[in-house]
């Protein structure tokens, strides 16, 4: 018993041992960059200059290098927190929510203040590769990625148990030291400024995970280790992403496999259909069908300052990053309130294959663009089929689909508005500005059609919702009925 009292008080003793020496680090480092001490300067440049042409003139690696960077960028970290939060405050975990903000928050108040008190420059290296906004200690990168993908490991490791476990702090582990890393082979930060970002995100974390045990404490709940149980270990079921599910197999109703092949053969005839399409349009039609000679040329004649900043508005939404962020929502909605992955799986199926099919089919038609003035630049693929109307189609279509399936009320059907405003707006704004025919426009609401009720079809997007409304819902349907419940429903 002794034994195991003293174990336990050396466990509960190693975060502070390990945020107190993580404090001094910073510390050290601190004093250091400011007085520019000359040994710690010397190993600096000489590190920045030695790492920096590790990847220089390596166009692959530099590559992969700012796309591990740009993980660390504030809009990817911002974007991230956002997330989780909406899905804390949907399970209603209310304090972990407000962690996560207070978190996040503290690191972006630190990297600004911490920079402008410090004052240090950017290193000059033989090879620059990226440019780096404001002064360099600390790295804004490493600072923000550790406190922010940690504060989600200790907010989230309670629903890591078993093998996932090691996966799980071996991602964030790595994650956090592959973007400080980057930051330093890119050459806009020296090494101190990384390790001393690192010190300083472990202190915040130890300093706000300590003040979330006091909020428990406050409250009657028990002293938990954060680090090895996570900061709320009674919300566990709350925290997994959905509910376990039966595993498939020959009697459960769920032939995954088949289903992916039926996607995908579905997919492939779809993408025959518009591409065959689309050389009718171009070959025989001679490019002339359905007003595509007249209707941008009087579109173009009619153009007006307003009209050209509404167009540009609603292309924009159309984009690919605005689809993407809004399908990343719905994404992070769905699997909060329903605890499927159905819906997740719907969408992720229907925006790929739309990304790819519209990729395949222009560069198998290579469409010029409409004989007019384009108001937008240098666009990489040809004009048929239109990507921003397919994937606005697809999108919000999609959710549409997925809000009336699993929502009641009268309120849902409002969702068919963006489902059928967005489309024509997207439409109208691509043809405006010159970037596409009508039948470009037809040819990707041909393929929205096909490939929706396809989807649909075989993956079922709301047989979670039909399955919870017919019964008992699937994954509580093993369970043993409590004594005394087959009496009360008798």
């Amino acid at each position: 018993m002794e034994t195991e009292t003293v174990g336990r008080r050396d466990r509960s003793l190693a975060p502070l041992v390990t945020v107190t020496v993580a404090a001094m680090v910073f510390t050290i480092l601190l004093i250091g960059v400011r007085l520019q001490w000359a040994p710690l300067e010397s190993a600096d440049h000489g590190a920045a200059a030695d790492i920096n042409s590790l990847i220089a003139g390596n166009a692959t690696a530099v590559g992969v290098v700012k796309a591990v960077t740009w993980l660390g960028s504030s809009g990817v970290l911002w974007t991230v927190i956002a997330a989780v939060t909406v899905i804390l405050a949907i399970r209603r975990q209310w304090r972990l929510a407000a962690y996560l903000l207070i978190t996040g928050a503290g690191a972006l108040v630190l990297d600004p203040i911490l920079k402008s008190l410090v004052g240090r420059l950017r290193p000059v290296v033989a090879h620059p590769i990226a440019h780096g906004n404001g002064d360099s200690f600390p790295s804004g990168h490493s600072l923000g990625s550790i406190v922010c993908y940690g504060a989600v490991f200790l907010v989230f490791l309670p629903a890591a148990r078993g093998r996932w476990r090691p996966v799980f702090i071996t991602v964030i582990a790595a994650l956090v030291a592959l973007i400080g890393i980057s930051r330093i082979l890119l050459g806009v930060h020296y090494l101190s400024d990384v390790v001393g970002a690192w010190a300083l995100g472990i202190t915040w974390l130890g300093v706000t995970a300590f003040a979330f045990e006091l909020t428990r404490t406050a409250v009657g709940q028990p002293v938990t280790a954060p680090v090895a149980e996570g900061l709320e270990p009674e919300a566990r079921a709350d925290l997994k992403p959905a509910r376990p599910e039966p595993a498939a197999g020959p009697g459960s109703g769920r032939p995954y496999g088949r289903i992916a092949a039926g996607v995908l053969v579905a997919w492939v005839l779809i993408l025959g259909i518009i591409t065959g399409v689309g050389e009718l349009i171009t070959k025989v039609g001679h490019g002339n069908v359905l007003g595509d000679r007249t209707i941008p040329h009087w579109l173009a004649a009619h153009r007006t300052p307003g009209l050209t900043r509404w167009s540009e508005i609603f292309s924009t939404l159309g984009a690919t990053q605005a689809i993407l962020i809004v399908a990343l929502a719905t994404c992070v909605v769905f699997l909060a309130v329903t605890r499927h992955w159905r819906p997740v799986v719907f969408v992720a199926a229907v925006m790929a294959g739309e990304l790819g099919a519209f990729l395949a089919a222009a560069a198998v038609v290579q469409r010029p663009r409409p004989e007019v003035t384009q108001l937008d630049q240098h666009l990489p693929t040809s004009a048929y089929p239109s990507g921003h109307e397919a994937a606005t189609c697809c999108l919000y279509v999609g959710i549409a689909i997925l809000v009336i399936g699993h929502a009641r009320g009268w309120w849902r059907w409002l969702f068919l508005v963006p489902a059928i405003a967005m489309p024509v707006l997207v439409a109208m704004s691509r043809m405006y500005r010159g970037e596409h025919h009508p039948t470009d426009i037809l040819g990707s609401l041909l393929f929205a059609a096909l490939w929706l009720t396809a989807t649909i079809a075989l993956i079922k997007p709301s047989a979670d919702r039909q399955a919870r409304v017919r019964g008992r819902p699937r994954e509580h349907a093993d369970r043993p009925v409590r004594p005394g419940t087959a009496a009360v429903r008798q």
